[in-house]
């Protein structure tokens, strides 16, 4: 009799563990979604709020980005850096990609001569092909 018990309890432990791989698969399959559907982008260095436009986006390859903070702050793909820096940044980058298209992302409270200052830097760099980027104007 105690044999018998004995076999039941491993039965029923067996039976709960099979239980439980099918909710394993659900997990890994859900994990396996996410991995192939997520997108991963690094972090902008600082938060942009950019001016509303009501012109159509440009879908075009871009290669670059400069970013212009409210404070005057300047990022190049991601990566903060000085104004004197970014020119030699630029010069670099259109060694390695020549045709390099840059977008330029600038916050809608920053100062427009700092904008035009970051524009002309990048003019001087040699960059011929500049998109500022703005927000759809929601109406």
């Amino acid at each position: 009799m105690a044999m018998r018990s004995g076999l039941k309890v491993k039965r029923q432990r067996q039976e709960g563990e099979e239980n439980i791989v099918p909710l394993i698969n659900i997990v890994f399959l859900l994990l396996i979604f996410f991995m192939l559907t997520g997108h991963l982008a690094a972090p902008e260095p600082f938060d942009i709020d950019p001016p509303e436009s009501a012109a159509e986006s440009d879908s075009g390859d871009r290669t670059a980005m400069v970013l212009v903070s409210e404070n005057g702050r300047v990022a190049l793909d991601g990566e903060e850096i000085d104004v004197a820096g970014l020119s030699a940044a630029i010069v670099e980058k259109l060694k390695a990609t020549p045709g390099l298209r840059l977008h330029l992302k600038a916050d809608g409270g920053a100062d427009a001569g700092e904008v035009v200052s970051v524009m002309e830097t990048l003019r001087s760099a040699g960059i011929a092909k500049l998109t500022l980027l703005t927000a759809a104007r929601l109406q």
